[in-house]
């Protein structure tokens, strides 16, 4: 059966949708289906309630074979078990989500079932807005900020039955962290910490959340992706995340939320342990809320109606780069893997990507990150009342010259135009496209950073997540491999044209159960 709001959507005219007269409608009748709707089935054979998939535990809590105070308290209980080593919730509201546990075992006892996420325990990127809890995105003019009403994506899974536990770390406003300091770092909470190895970057900017839904302090969690912070902590953390398709998620309510040069860089998307969860979540959250400007209407697509055999596949292993920034074996022999592993199954593989195009689109990109020379990022701090600001951003700054008006706006023509040759390339031969997250598994803490640094750390070669944010296409990172001492994880990039993220999450669950997937870590 396909989803309320996407049958709504279907069925209602164009018009109707855009003026939002289907918005309560559909809310009120997702809402009797949630009700009347038995839980989805799961591919997971956990059966240890931290550590099992989102829908797994949706489903035991359905079926009243686990209570929402357990699961709260189980989640609670890890997360204090690990914390303190992890650094990766920075702010819990556990007295509130107790009582909200209680209050939704009280309803289940009625037979009244409040979404398809009834008592699941969640944590949430410090960089969205939550009602009632405090919400610094990481920098000090918000230290104390208690926002009034939650994000649209937090008001959205609240709705269907989730229960926060508490805030996860981010660089400042997701965009800088501690100079030298690789992984979610800020000046207010510190650096996260890596669950496979506590001297490993998370990656960010959403390393808190990545953290910790690996290392089972969470169901899942929520997080935003600029440039590859949702894939880069998916990928340092082994666990499945997903970037959507530009505007398919709104962003009110984010700390950098939408409009400007960089609107469409910006996608929300869930970090959880298992693909099948992605599928689940997404629905959800997804879809026009009427104050995000840019969120379009479009169906969610069923990634259960996909037909693998007929799918043709393209991948590459290496981006050309050197030095430092070169992608090592580990790296390219998982990609390699999973694309054999694609070989049994698809109508095609092929080695190939239109690498001068990506070199092209990797330049337009960061000559528009810096153009303004971080005014941008300025513009935030003042917004916030924040004086001490990121050292990383602040050096970045002071080294960025700004462009001219001129310039900027070619920079953003050369984007567009190689946007449309990769739209090209794709849609013309293939259907799906496999490249690394990053060049290596999760690296030292406080290892320098790259030749160049950030964006432009791919010396002679295009960076593997911040294209596909300028290109809007959906990508989904699941764990394929692992480092050759098999303790550090490693994703793989499942890429598709705008709006199939039903081919994204459909390709990355058949990787998943050839890989295993996520893996318990030893913290």
């Amino acid at each position: 059966m396909k989803p309320v709001l996407q049958q709504l959507a279907l069925d209602s005219s164009r018009r109707d949708f855009l003026q939002g007269r289907t918005l309560v409608s559909a809310a009120a009748a997702a809402a009797a289906t949630w009700a009347s709707t038995p839980a989805r089935a799961s591919s997971d054979s956990s059966d240890e309630l931290i550590f099992m998939s989102t829908t797994k535990l949706a489903g035991l809590l359905r079926a009243k074979k686990i209570s929402a105070v357990e699961a709260v308290e189980a989640y609670i209980a890890r997360q204090l078990d690990v914390n303190d080593e992890m650094r990766a919730v920075v702010m819990n509201c556990y007295a509130r989500a107790r009582q909200e546990a209680k209050a939704l075992d009280e309803k289940a006892a009625r037979g009244e079932w409040v979404g398809p996420l009834h008592g699941v325990p969640i944590t949430l990127k410090d960089s969205l807005d939550t009602e009632g809890v405090i919400s610094t995105g990481a920098t000090y003019g918000r230290q104390q900020y208690i926002p009034k009403k939650d994000a649209t994506v937090v008001a959205r899974v609240r709705k269907a039955g989730a229960i926060l536990l508490g805030k996860t770390n981010t660089p400042e406003f997701t965009l800088g962290g501690l100079a030298g300091i690789s992984a979610a770092s800020n000046l207010l909470y510190g650096s996260s910490h890596n669950p496979y190895d506590l001297t490993r970057s998370t990656a960010g900017s959403s390393g808190g959340a990545g953290a910790i839904v690996a290392a089972g302090g969470a169901s899942f969690d929520i997080g935003s992706d600029w440039g590859g912070s949702i894939r880069g902590p998916s990928h340092n953390n082994g666990v499945a995340g997903i970037k959507p398709t530009s505007v398919r998620v709104p962003r009110t309510g984010h700390i950098v939320d939408y409009g400007g040069i960089f609107d469409l860089w910006q996608q929300i998307g869930p970090l959880c342990r298992r693909v099948e969860d992605l599928g689940l979540i997404m629905p959800i959250i997804a879809g026009p809320d009427f104050h995000d400007a840019s969120c379009a209407p479009v169906p969610w697509p069923n990634p259960a109606a996909i037909d693998l055999k007929k799918l043709r596949v393209a991948f590459i292993t290496d981006n050309g780069a050197t030095g430092r920034s070169a992608t090592d074996d580990d790296t390219k022999n998982t990609v390699r893997q999973a694309a054999k592993w694609l070989e049994e199954i698809v109508a095609g593989v092929h080695e190939d990507a239109p690498k001068s195009t990506l070199l092209e689109l990797a330049d337009a990109r960061s000559k528009l990150s810096r153009g303004d020379g971080g005014a941008f990022y300025q513009r935030l701090a003042d917004k916030w009342g924040t004086k001490n600001i990121s050292p990383q951003r602040k050096a970045s700054m002071a080294s960025a010259k700004p462009l001219s008006t001129a310039e900027m706006v070619q920079a953003w023509e050369q984007q567009d135009q190689c946007k449309s040759k990769m739209l090209k390339w794709l849609t013309s031969s293939y259907d799906v496209f496999l490249c690394p997250v990053s060049g290596k598994p999760a690296q030292l803490i406080d290892q320098e950073a790259a030749e160049g640094g950030g964006e432009a750390g791919r010396v002679n070669g295009w960076p593997y997540t911040g294209v596909f944010n300028c290109t809007g296409w959906p990508v989904v990172v699941v764990r394929c491999g692992a480092s050759a001492d098999g303790k550090l994880p490693i994703g793989v990039q499942v890429v598709a044209a705008p709006w199939r993220e039903d081919l994204c999450i459909a390709v990355a669950s058949y990787l998943e159960s050839r890989s295993g997937g996520w893996k318990r870590p030893p913290i």
